[in-house]
C-alpha cells in the first residue's frame, strides 16, 4: 500500500472502519484532529483525507464546517457508512457488572435509549477507539466503552451487546478530500456541488442569494448556517447542490450567489452517493 488516508482518531474508530471499507488499497492513518489530518494530507503525508460530517441521528459533527474552508483541501467523493455501536468490556464482565459505559459524545447520543434502560451512566471520551484502549488499559468489569467491533478485536475487548445504536438508519456522512479538485467529467453522472459562503449585510440578501438556485431549476439538499469570528451577526453558511459547474443553470445561479455575498468558497464538485436516491 503506498497510498495513504488520514482519518481522525485512534486505530479502531469509525472513521477507520469507513477507510478499510471505501479505500481498502490505501493505507490507513490515524491523526489526533481533524486539523492534522488535513495537514497531512498538504504536506503530502497522506493522498487522501476522511472525514465525518453529519449522522442521521445526531447531526452536523461540531466545527467541521469551519474547517472545510480553512483546511486549502478539495471534497473529491462522499460516502455513507452504516454505524454500528457495540458495548466492548473486558473479557468476563458480564452486563449487570457494567456501571458506566465512555465513548465520544456523539456515538452517546446515538445509544442513550439502550444505557437509559440498561441503568448505564454515559460518560464522555475524546473518541470512541480512544474510549476502548483505556478501557483495556484499565481492567475494570465496572466500566465499558461504545465503540465499533474493530475496536474490540484492536484492543482485545468483548463483545457484550451488537448494534445498540438507537434507531436502524444510524448513518454517517463521510467526506474525501484531497489536495486537488477532481471534478467529474459534464454529464457522465450526477454530481454535488459544495460550498460555504457570507451574505452581505442587506435585507433579504439570503432570500436574494438562494433565488437563483431556484429559478434555475437547481436542487439544493442542505443549506446550514454556523457563526463565525465570534459575532452574532457575521453568520457564514455552507450548501450542497445537485449541479455541475459547468451546466449553464449553475453558472446562472453561482453569479447570482456572488452578487449577494462576501465571499463565496467552492469545496468540491464530486459524484453523488447511491444513498442519495436521485
Amino acid at each position: 500500500m503506498s497510498e495513504k488516508i488520514a482519518y481522525q482518531g485512534m486505530p479502531g474508530a469509525f472513521s477507520h472502519l469507513a477507510c478499510q471499507k471505501y479505500y481498502e488499497n490505501h493505507a490507513a492513518v490515524p491523526c489526533r484532529s481533524f486539523a492534522h489530518a488535513f495537514e497531512k494530507v498538504r504536506q503530502g503525508q497522506a493522498d487522501l483525507a476522511m472525514i465525518p460530517v453529519e449522522n442521521s441521528l445526531a447531526g452536523r459533527v461540531s466545527d467541521i464546517y469551519h474547517l472545510l474552508p480553512a483546511g486549502k483541501l478539495h471534497i473529491v467523493a462522499e460516502n455513507y457508512l452504516p454505524v454500528h455501536h457495540n458495548l466492548l468490556v473486558v473479557p468476563g464482565a458480564k452486563q449487570s457488572d457494567i456501571k458506566t459505559a465512555y465513548s465520544h459524545p456523539m456515538a452517546l447520543s446515538q445509544v442513550r435509549q439502550h444505557l437509559r434502560q440498561w441503568d448505564i451512566e454515559p460518560l464522555h471520551d475524546l473518541d470512541t477507539a480512544g474510549a476502548a484502549k483505556r478501557i483495556a488499559a484499565r481492567g475494570d468489569k465496572s466500566c465499558a466503552a461504545i465503540a465499533s467491533t474493530l475496536a474490540g478485536q484492536i484492543y482485545g475487548l468483548e463483545v457484550l451487546a451488537k448494534n445498540i445504536e438507537d434507531a436502524p438508519h444510524n448513518t454517517t456522512r463521510f467526506l474525501t478530500l484531497a489536495i486537488h479538485a477532481q471534478t467529474p467529467k459534464q454529464g457522465s453522472a450526477k454530481v454535488v456541488t459544495s460550498f460555504v459562503f457570507k451574505v452581505r449585510n442587506v435585507p433579504s440578501a439570503l432570500y436574494k442569494a438562494m433565488g437563483g438556485f431556484a429559478t434555475n431549476g437547481i436542487n439544493m439538499t442542505k443549506l446550514e448556517s454556523y457563526m463565525v469570528d465570534g459575532s452574532f451577526v457575521a453568520t457564514q453558511f455552507y450548501a450542497d447542490v445537485e449541479g455541475h459547474p459547468d451546466d449553464e443553470s449553475m453558472k446562472f445561479a453561482m453569479d447570482e450567489l456572488r452578487f449577494f455575498s462576501e465571499h463565496v468558497v467552492v469545496l468540491g464538485t464530486y459524484l453523488a452517493h447511491s444513498s442519495r436516491k436521485i
